[in-house]
């Protein structure tokens, strides 16, 4: 596995992963209704790569496939953290968050689902708060954590 700096070119691919990612390993927290509302069939590329070039961002490759993503702002919010569907449990997720926290210093902070809230806490992060996030009137639970140096 390689990790390089996300690139433009990459936006499909990584849209890709993260729509069947949600769609898959999410599901076992979440139904099809919040599922739909979080990762849609047809996502905004622009908007994706506009954001992901806003941020550190990175991704894992593997025989130059796109396996992993993940971005941190300046301000330490780590917003995306996803692993290919295939790919789960073989150390990608740690090896991104890894480099990710890296990158910045001090407090770092994610919204993590509940299916991603297991892994964070492996890592130190503790929960600040349970919060009911709404996207397009569907509502979906996640928790603000947060990780002290």
């Amino acid at each position: 596995m390689q990790i390089r700096t996300y690139q433009s070119s990459d936006r499909k691919e990584i849209t890709e992963l993260f729509y069947n990612t949600v769609h898959t390993v999410n599901m076992r927290d979440y139904t099809k209704e919040q599922v739909d509302v979080w990762a849609p069939e047809e996502p905004d590329l622009d908007g994706w790569n506009e954001s992901l070039l806003a941020h550190y961002s990175i991704v894992a490759t593997e025989n130059n496939r796109i396996v992993g993503f993940g971005d941190i702002d300046e301000n330490g919010y780590l917003d995306r953290l996803f692993v290919h569907k295939d790919y789960q449990r073989q150390g990608i997720a740690s090896a991104l968050c890894d480099q990710l926290e890296q990158a910045v210093s001090g407090r770092i902070f994610v919204h993590a689902s509940i299916t991603a809230r297991p892994f964070f806490e492996s890592r130190g992060y503790r929960v600040v708060k349970q919060q009911q996030v709404e996207r397009k009137g569907i509502f979906l639970t996640n928790f603000v954590m947060e990780k002290l140096r």
